[in-house]
């Protein structure tokens, strides 16, 4: 019981953080406001944060939070492809709306000069393990080519949103990621179906 009350913690925090992040910028968030937002004393922030700029990694905990939910509430039936793409398509409306671009850009730069964790690119994530369950549903049901790996798919499907995401930041937002996404994953995926 122990365990989950520290995730609900640590989760509590990491959803009070971004969503000050999101409203008034990460510049002008404190970690005091943060630990008012989400409910939680000081000592619990700093078990688990050494500060404000170890949130920036915790996106990656959002991304597989949402993805949890959207498999709970998905059609077990529905098609493997088209699994995916709704998942690509829930994930850049859920960065649209609720992710700054400042911040979505920090992270991935953060990401690229980083020595430690790169924690977008944990294959033990929940995003990757939903992406492997899908492929191999979809394989075992015909659905998706079975001449190519289930990581080698996971692997180009996780890079193509990640350089969607990534030209995203660098136009500064200029168009919608959700749109244009609706557009190019299927074409960038669609010579992985069967």
């Amino acid at each position: 019981m122990a365990r989950k009350n520290n995730r609900n913690t640590k989760g509590r925090i990491i959803q009070a953080a971004w969503q000050l992040f999101y409203r008034q910028g990460y510049d002008n968030t404190t970690v005091e406001e943060i630990i008012e937002a989400s409910g939680t004393s000081r000592g619990s922030f700093y078990h688990y944060f050494e500060g404000k700029d170890a949130l920036l990694s915790t996106v990656s905990v959002l991304f597989d939070e949402r993805y949890e939910e959207l498999m709970e509430t998905m059609d077990p039936n529905m098609n493997s492809f088209d699994k995916l793409m709704y998942l690509n398509r829930e994930l850049f409306a859920m960065i649209e709306n609720s992710i700054s671009l400042d911040l979505l850009a920090r992270l991935y730069s953060s990401q690229l000069v980083t020595q430690g964790d790169r924690h977008l690119l944990d294959h033990n994530r929940t995003y990757y393990k939903v992406l492997r369950q899908i492929v191999q549903q979809g394989q075992e049901r015909g659905e998706l080519r079975a001449d190519v790996t289930v990581n080698e798919m996971v692997r180009v499907y996780a890079l193509c949103e990640r350089a969607l995401i990534y030209d995203w930041c660098l136009s500064s937002g200029d168009y919608s990621l959700l749109q244009y996404g609706k557009t190019m994953m299927p074409m960038f995926f669609q010579g992985f179906r069967a």
